[in-house]
Formats: C-alpha cells, structure tokens, sequence
C-alpha cells in the first residue's frame, strides 16, 4: 500500500462514536479490527522502511567509520512526518476500505457448519 497517498489526520482528531458502529454493531469489535488492521499497516511501514534503509547499510562494521548519511536521515524524516497506523486505519474504517470478517458470527448462522 502506498501510505505517501493516504490523506489524514497525523494528530487525534475527536470523532463521534456512532460512526465506529455502523459495519460491526459493536464498538469493542470495531476496535479490535481498527488494532488488528494498525498492527498490519505498522509491519507494512516497518518492512518497507527497513528495506529502503538497508541498502544504505556498510559492508563493513567499524565503529570508527560511523558517519552521517544524508539519504538515510531524509528517508528516517520521510516516515516520522507519516501518520501512525492507528490514524490510517481509522481512516480506511471510516471510507469502508476495510474488509470485516467475524467467523464466529458466520458460524452461528444456522444452516451452515
């Protein structure tokens, strides 16, 4: 996913409760998929920045070669001024970008196992 396209709040913004019970019909369940969905987005971001920073990475570890890269300082800014995983997935729940699915609801459908 593209997080650079994702405009949002970078700050809490208060919210009306209502809105957060529209797909699942239960605040506790709609926090638990905004959790589950944040912690995806923040392995995505994690994964992402780590392979943009390993390619500045030193062949060699000396600590006396330590020195400033320029590249790796404007990516670090770059994913620091993003907005956190919480605040996107909130987003995405709020434009229905979210895909919610409860199996313990389905399988209490009856006629189905």
């Amino acid at each position: 996913m593209d997080f650079k396209k994702i405009k949002t709040e970078t700050t809490a913004v208060t919210r009306q409760k209502d809105a957060f019970y529209h797909h699942t019909g239960n605040i506790y369940e709609t926090v638990v998929v905004l959790s589950k969905r944040a912690n995806q987005i923040g392995l995505e971001i994690k994964q992402e920045l780590d392979q943009k920073i390993e390619e500045f990475a030193p062949e060699t570890d000396n600590l006396e070669e330590v020195f400033e890269n320029r590249e790796q300082i404007e990516i670090a800014k770059f994913y620091e001024k993003l907005p956190k995983p919480t605040l996107i997935a909130v987003h995405e729940y709020l434009e229905n970008n979210i895909y919610i699915r409860n199996p313990h609801k389905e399988a209490d459908k009856p006629g189905e196992f």
